[in-house]
């Protein structure tokens, strides 16, 4: 039991509220499907209006793990220049609570016939709330959990430059620029504990190889940078069969490894499932893996006869 509060209390710096160094992006194994929740320029980049929706449960059976919540929805205008986005984000560990609310614009360049390139500018708004005092703490007097944090709103913008052609995709984006601060906590010392928001950058990149009519191969990955933390790289490896059936693997180093699968139910309409076991945490022995769930729906097609780059993706 004493090991298991550690890990909770670990789960709650980790979080970002009381510690400078830390990672703090919720992560996605659907991370190819979830874009716009890391990139602003995939905004209309599917020449339709498409929403998603997917929920995360990490560490399933683990007291206070993450549950992450997205929906996101983006189209171009009818100019095809000009996509435009909304980003909802509600992730809760322990007892902490961020929900983020985002638009996102992005300007799309057509390269050439086949390519194209956007960049993308986001504009939102953080609500963080902490139930610190709720803990159960090892040092009852410990300043830094004392004071719960309610409705800290702060303001956040990011860039995205996305790259895509009809079976590759390339984009680099840092979605939060700001490094707003929740708290400020004196310590016996002397010293100040600042607790604040870190920036992430992230890569991601994908291409699709054709090995018959009715057998792809698509390899992609997401690779996330944090100041004072190690860089992380999501691997992921998938094959699509009649064009409906996609089967992956996953691996995200340092992290867990995993496998996916979804279907298009019609042309319109994806969803997919994926299940992770984190192996380079203490956390393995206390639970039962990560589940993931996505819905993807294309509501209306913009020009069904042009060629759609990143219809793959």
């Amino acid at each position: 039991m004493e090991t298991i509060k550690k890990i909770t209390l670990a789960l709650v710096l980790s979080s970002g509220s009381l510690t400078i160094n830390a990672q703090q992006a919720p992560m996605f194994t659907h991370y190819m499907n979830n874009t716009l929740a890391v990139n602003p320029g995939y905004a209309g980049s599917r020449d339709a209006l498409t929403v998603t929706a997917l929920h995360r449960s990490q560490w399933v059976d683990f007291k206070g793990a993450p549950l992450t919540q997205t929906l996101t929805m983006h189209s171009p205008l009818r100019n095809k220049h000009i996509g435009l986005g909304l980003s909802v984000l509600n992730d809760k560990i322990g007892p902490t609570n961020n929900t983020s609310v985002t638009a996102d614009f992005a300007y799309i360049i057509q390269v050439n016939e086949k390519s194209r390139l956007a960049l993308g500018l986001s504009a939102g708004a953080n609500i963080w709330q902490a139930s610190l005092n709720s803990l159960e703490l090892d040092q009852q007097n410990d300043p830094v959990f004392q004071n719960n944090i309610s409705n800290h709103v702060t303001p956040n913008f990011g860039f995205g430059a996305y790259y895509s052609r009809e079976r590759f995709y390339a984009g680099l984006s840092a979605p939060n620029l700001l490094q707003n601060s929740y708290s400020e906590v004196k310590l016996e010392n002397g010293n100040t504990l600042v607790g604040k928001e870190q920036r992430h950058f992230f890569l991601i990149a994908g291409t699709l190889f054709k090995i018959t009519d009715n057998l792809a191969f698509k390899p992609t990955t997401l690779i996330k940078v944090t100041p004072a933390a190690p860089v992380q790289a999501d691997l992921t490896a998938s094959f699509i069969i009649m064009k409906k059936l996609l089967v992956g693997a996953m691996f995200r180093t340092g992290d867990a490894v995993g496998a996916l699968i979804g279907f298009d139910i019609t042309e319109q309409f994806h969803v997919g499932y994926s299940y992770d076991w984190s192996y380079g945490l203490k956390t393995f022995k206390y639970n039962q893996g990560s589940h993931e769930i996505i819905l993807r729906y294309d509501f209306e097609f913009i020009d069904k006869k042009q060629i759609h780059s990143p219809r793959n993706f």
